[in-house]
């Protein structure tokens, strides 16, 4: 297996990405706790793995089933490569987690296999028991890690529900072989690392999650400020990635720090080189919103909108597709149920929910078709067409279980390796 890691845009070809197949874990969260989780609703969890084995089949179809990786194989073939790490990984979720130091040694004595999985949904089948409370937001691997341009960048989730997903990700980013010539160059920037960072003032917190980050094209990276990313956390990062010369422009996007839209992601993601899918409210209207750009010359440009940003800065020719066609209700109803997180496999290929009615129409109005996402496999398997002739497709996943997590196709990946436009 090749080992680049490198993400110059967020619609370039995708080549290799994350995943993580809901588990167990999902299955266990009460309608009390579910807040708690991070999780507006409970969830069927066989109908939920099925729709997701439908999206990460559409992902197969096209970039091949060894590139589509999933988080437990990862982690167990990180825990068989370090040993000095996984105790020290080991001995902070024990740590965390409050149990019994004895339990170090019980975890340690565990097969690999097994531990990847008991790691992940808390169950250790030997004894019937569950070690630790479930990290159901672990399908949402965009939040745990990005990858900007030749780096990685390992994220500081801002709830304590997804403490223990940062410890597996800050592991298998160290420890598995991948990510091995980034962390032997000194490419992995760790937000978890008080020390690679100022000190705080008057207590200001780092938190940031994947979602708010997009790598638009080798030159722009945006961070969303947001109810989950903080602005210290921008800052802080921002002065990292400048000073590196990792890229050359970090942006900062302030949104409202509103449930509604958790992350930017939430808001709008690029589908084609002319084309980004958003919410017209923030994206053009600027509710609750201001765009600031900061450069490695140390000026500042300030924005209203993210739409004035994007067209002075990015692309004069994009063209905006407005959730539920940017008309009340729909566009809020639509964005809501992820409307605007699209996910592209490439230029004018991407990943949405079927569950958006009126956004599907924007993008027949802007020259797409939609497919459905089995319709699509089956005409893959038939031999009727082929992943490679797909163009300028919007492809509709079932999604009955999988909206309620709240999070869409975006979410649901980190990609790592994608080739440059």
């Amino acid at each position: 297996m090749a080992n680049k890691v490198h993400v110059s845009s967020e619609i370039g070809m995708l080549r290799r990405v994350i995943v993580h197949r809901p588990d167990e874990g999902i299955a266990r969260i009460s309608p009390k706790r579910a807040e708690e989780l991070l999780f507006d609703d409970i969830v069927y969890l066989p109908k939920m793995q099925e729709e997701h084995d439908i999206f990460t089949n559409v992902l197969r179809a096209f970039i091949g089933t060894e590139n589509v990786l999933g988080t437990t194989n990862l982690l167990r073939e990180a825990l068989r490569h370090d040993e000095e790490s996984k105790r020290e990984m080991l001995s902070k979720i024990v740590d965390y987690e409050e149990l019994p130091t004895s339990y170090r040694e019980m975890l340690l004595d565990m097969p690999d296999e097994l531990l990847a999985k008991v790691l992940v949904n808390g169950y250790y089948p030997e004894e019937d028991y569950f070690l630790f409370d479930p990290i159901p937001n672990f399908i949402f691997t965009r939040d745990i890690a990005v990858t900007v341009n030749g780096h990685v960048v390992i994220t500081k989730p801002a709830k304590e529900a997804r403490f223990r997903e940062n410890y597996l990700t800050r592991f298998i980013i160290w420890a598995h072989p991948i990510f091995r010539e980034l962390r032997d160059s000194g490419r992995i920037i760790n937000m978890n690392r008080v020390d690679e960072f100022p000190p705080s003032r008057r207590g200001e917190m780092i938190s940031i999650e994947g979602g708010d980050m997009m790598v638009l094209n080798k030159e722009y990276l945006l961070i969303g400020c947001s109810e989950r990313t903080t602005e210290y956390a921008v800052r802080s990062l921002k002065d990292v990635l400048l000073q590196k010369g990792v890229i050359k422009h970090v942006v900062q996007v302030n949104i409202p720090t509103d449930r509604s839209y958790m992350h930017i992601d939430t808001v709008f993601t690029q589908v084609n080189r002319n084309h980004l899918v958003g919410y017209k409210p923030i994206v053009e209207d600027g509710l609750g919103s201001y765009v600031t750009v900061y450069g490695q010359d140390g000026v500042e440009r300030h924005y209203p909108t993210v739409k004035e940003f994007i067209l002075s800065e990015i692309n004069s020719k994009m063209q905006f597709i407005w959730s539920g066609d940017g008309e009340s209700p729909y566009q809020e109803r639509e964005q809501w149920t992820d409307g605007c997180n699209l996910v592209a496999i490439k230029p004018g290929v991407a990943l949405t929910y079927d569950r958006n009615p009126m956004t599907e129409k924007a993008f027949e109005k802007a020259g797409y078709r939609t497919a459905h996402a089995r319709e699509l496999l089956a005409a893959f398997k038939d031999g009727i067409i082929r992943p490679d002739e797909i163009k300028d497709t919007i492809i509709l996943l079932p999604s009955n279980e999988l909206s309620r997590a709240r999070g869409g196709s975006h979410c649901m990946t980190c990609p790592i390796e994608r080739e440059d436009l």
